[in-house]
């Protein structure tokens, strides 16, 4: 299976929450991780926003080498395309409409510990850890 990880998924490898375990163990489940190029910025800014000091540099340094290892779907015009059908017909917002395409153009699972990014894979028939 290829494992479509969303940033909030993601983030919960360097930033300790009460779901952090249950994130950890789906993302175990799967060594073929798939997101698209902006949850690269997500995720940098997430970081950010939680972290401070050392906590932030060391949050970084495991993102870093775990980017590394993705599988980076671009936002070419096709996803992009895709992402405006899938807002449109859902009212997701942008980004999530970007998470969903790139998810539906790979197929597998999607990641995610957002709700309303769940529940609009859900209606789109996709298969959602987390959440």
């Amino acid at each position: 299976m290829t494992l479509y990880v969303e940033p909030s998924a993601l983030l919960k490898r360097y930033v300790a929450e009460s779901d952090s375990l249950d994130a950890e163990a789906i993302l175990r489940s799967d060594p073929d991780w798939v997101s698209a190029r902006h949850s690269y910025v997500e995720v940098r800014r997430n970081l950010t926003r939680v972290l401070k000091g050392n906590a932030l540099t060391a949050a970084r340094g495991s993102f870093g080498l775990d980017w590394e290892r993705m599988n980076v779907i671009e936002l070419d015009a096709a996803v992009c395309s895709s992402a405006a059908g899938i807002a449109e017909a859902t009212q997701v917002r942008t980004l999530d409409a970007l998470h969903l395409a790139a998810a539906q153009k790979v197929g597998g699972a999607i990641a995610t510990f957002d709700g309303r990014l769940a529940e609009a894979a859900r209606s789109m028939g996709m298969r959602v850890l987390g959440v």
